[in-house]
C-alpha cells in the first residue's frame, strides 16, 4: 500500500483491524499521531495498535492520568499520551515529553495538536473523522507509514 492513504472502516472491528495492520508496520522509536475529534475512535485505533504489539494489558484513554505505559514482547516501552487536558506547550514540557520521545519506544498522541510543535520529524500521523449518517463509520487517513 501507499506510505499515505486514506480508507473507512464501517464499524469498531474494522477500526481495531487497521491498529492491527499498522502496528505490524511499527519499527521502535516510531511516534503516533492520533487526531479526531471527541469521540472519533482514537482510542479505538490505539487499542488496535496494542494489540498488535502484543500488549497485554488493558488499553484505554489515559485522559485523565495524561499517559499509559505498556509492556509488550515485540517493544519493551508502549508510551500512549491523552493530552486533551494540557493546554500549552510548557505544561508538556514539564511532564518529561521530551524524554518519551527519545525512549525508543513507541508513542501514541491523541490530541498532538498540542504538541504540534514539539513532534518528531517522521510521526506518523491519523486523521480519524466519524460519519454524521452512521455512527459506526471511520473515514481515516494516514501518513508517512505504508502496509
Amino acid at each position: 500500500m501507499a506510505r499515505d492513504f486514506a480508507l473507512t472502516t464501517k464499524n469498531e472491528s474494522e477500526t481495531i483491524d487497521l491498529g492491527l495492520k499498522i502496528a505490524s508496520s511499527l519499527k521502535s522509536g516510531d511516534v503516533i499521531a492520533l487526531y479526531g475529534d471527541l469521540g472519533s475512535g482514537k482510542t479505538r485505533l490505539a487499542k488496535g495498535i496494542c494489540l498488535g504489539l502484543d500488549v497485554k494489558q488493558m488499553v484505554n484513554s489515559p485522559t485523565f492520568i495524561i499517559v499509559n505505559e505498556y509492556n509488550s514482547a515485540k517493544f519493551h516501552n508502549i508510551y500512549h499520551f491523552d493530552l486533551y487536558r494540557l493546554k500549552s506547550e510548557d505544561e508538556i514540557l514539564a511532564m518529561g515529553f521530551e524524554d518519551y520521545m527519545k525512549n525508543r519506544g513507541i508513542v501514541l498522541i491523541e490530541w498532538p495538536e498540542h504538541a504540534e510543535r514539539l513532534l518528531p520529524e517522521g510521526t506518523i500521523k491519523i486523521h480519524i473523522s466519524h460519519s454524521v449518517e452512521n455512527e459506526n463509520e471511520r473515514w481515516i487517513r494516514v501518513e508517512g507509514i505504508a502496509l
